[in-house]
């Protein structure tokens, strides 16, 4: 494949540049969770992590490698820094893949390699060529990244790439890495790359940006323009700092207006062919898979997935709409797999019926997780009268993807009023079987659940954030909370859906002190594995 490629490449990078986001930290089988929607949403490749940066990377990026790397899923790749040990590490856990890329980087800004890498020019050059090389005898498909590239000088990016390229990189990815650049810029080096390396027709090129000016989106559509092929982007524009590139506005933006990108692309103007392979309608079920289990919510004006992207509270607006949606509307909202709500099960609905209606969602249970699904569908169909496929969503997502289950909320009851003080009694099973109940006095019901909660626990913490939304609309909706704790430096997230929202908060709290909890646990076996040796 050339840069002559008359569509993009989506390059998902949620999993990795995604995950770097403070509280978005995310366990192996949480990863792979996700790894299997990105494939149905489809995406060409999914960067599955960092294989040198921890055991639990390593595992991570093998385990999908395996399970989401067949002969017809997407390319599975692993980050490495131009280091040997990195890109071993890169190559064993991608093994298990039919398509594997090895992606390494250095970085090549004057002020990086003065400061952070202390090295000359001419070191960094070698380096590069070097370690391109040894990844391509481990794999066939390798991408390299000058770090800092939008930073660097024009000259010495142009030598850097060119050596990589006839070294074996198969992509040359450009990043924005301080998210610092203009469209017009960004374009400006896209086109100068093109036009100054004399190889480059033999690797597509890429790029990699952050939003830290809110401008990653429009830096990525000028860069198609002038040459780009490839964008790596991810679900929602999580990510470092102000987060990465955003996958879904990015794949909308090409599919709305392909007629303007058409020509850019060598195709007729008049083409309806996608310029994407991402099948759009799955767009918002990824969303929202990604925000409940990394607990970094969308914000209500979020572009095409954002709960008001559709909505229309001007009267004018609101007219039109009803007398033809193209009046205010570019898109159709069931583009991205947003539908009515159609109610679909009841509680006098089989585990057949359940199991075919969640198959048509695009969940792939296993027996033991259909299992726990159902009984959680049944509690809720006692409680809620018509159960909507948002509320089918919410409770396989709360019930299937938890944190690890070390405590357990076995009860939660609360008294408070206008004229009482809110007091909580909690019940929760320990690690070890063990059940302990406790009790206090709060601000308000919810504050009250967790000081319960933190007298059983007994792990220091700061609540940082705690927020409610309801899964559908009506006085018997599935209310889902996402809270975000800090411990030290660290931020864990939780999140849980329950028609009870003072349940649903005090499981949420829970969820995220569980994983604070394993986070300590592996702390203490690694400084005794240190102390041992």
């Amino acid at each position: 494949m050339t840069n002559k490629t008359d569509r993009i490449i989506i390059f998902d990078t949620t999993l990795r540049d995604g995950e770097q986001c403070p509280g978005a930290t995310l366990n192996i089988d949480e990863k792979l969770v996700i790894a299997k929607q990105l494939a149905r949403l489809g995406v060409d490749i999914i960067e599955a992590g960092f294989a040198f940066a921890s055991p639990g990377d390593f595992e991570a990026v093998s385990k999908i490698a395996k399970i989401v790397g067949t002969e017809n899923g997407p390319v599975i790749c692993s980050l490495a820094r131009a280091i040997k040990a990195d890109i071993e590490a890169a190559a064993e856990a991608l093994k298990p893949a039919v398509n594997a890329r090895i992606h390494t980087f250095i970085s090549t800004s004057d002020i990086h390699l003065e400061y952070q890498l202390r090295k000359s020019r001419a070191e960094v050059l070698a380096i590069a060529e070097e370690m391109v090389a040894y990844a391509k005898s481990f794999v066939t498909d390798v991408e390299f990244s000058p770090m800092d590239a939008a930073r660097s000088d024009p000259e010495f990016l142009y030598q850097v790439l060119e050596r990589t390229i006839a070294a074996g990189a198969t992509t040359v990815n450009i990043p924005d890495t301080v998210g610092y650049t203009t469209p017009s810029e960004f374009g400006a080096i896209i086109k100068g790359i093109i036009e100054n390396v004399p190889n480059i027709d033999q690797a597509i090129i890429s790029v990699h940006g952050h939003n830290d000016l809110g401008l990653a989106v429009a830096n990525f559509l000028e860069a198609v323009k002038n040459g780009a092929r490839q964008l790596e982007c991810t679900i929602n524009g999580i990510g470092e700092r102000a987060g990465n590139a955003s996958l879904e506005e990015l794949v909308m933006a090409l599919h709305v207006r392909r007629q303007y990108f058409n020509p850019y692309l060598g195709r007729p103007e008049e083409s309806q062919e996608a310029l994407t392979n991402i099948d759009t309608r799955q767009i918002y079920k990824t969303s929202r898979l990604v925000s409940n289990l990394t607990g970094m919510l969308v914000q209500p004006n979020k572009a095409i997935v954002g709960a008001n992207a559709f909505a229309h509270e001007s009267g004018i607006h609101q007219d039109g709409v009803l007398k033809n949606k193209l009046t205010y509307e570019i898109m159709d909202a069931q583009l991205i797999g947003l539908t009515d709500n159609q109610i679909v099960l009841g509680k006098h609905s089989g585990r057949n019926a359940f199991r075919t209606r969640l198959k048509e969602l695009g969940f792939e249970l296993s027996d033991t997780e259909l299992n726990k699904a159902f009984v959680r569908f049944k509690e809720v169909a006692d409680k809620k009268k018509d159960i909507s496929d948002w509320d089918l969503e919410a409770i396989v997502n709360d019930e299937i993807q938890q944190a690890p289950d070390l405590f357990r909320v076995e009860l939660v009851q609360v008294s408070c009023g206008s004229n009482a003080r809110p007091t909580a009694t909690v019940t929760l099973r320990t690690p070890e079987g063990e059940e302990l109940t406790d009790a206090a006095i709060g601000t308000g019901p919810v504050d009250a659940v967790y000081k319960a909660i933190n007298r059983v626990v007994n792990v220091p913490n700061e609540l940082i954030e705690f927020s409610v939304q309801s899964v559908t609309a009506g006085i018997d909706a599935i209310g889902e909370v996402t809270i975000r704790l800090r411990y030290e430096s660290k931020v864990f997230s939780g999140h849980a859906a329950n028609t009870d929202i003072i349940v649903a908060s005090a499981q949420a709290y829970v969820n995220a002190l569980n994983r604070l909890y394993a986070s300590l646990r592996t702390q203490e076996k690694q400084e005794v594995s240190t102390q041992k040796v």
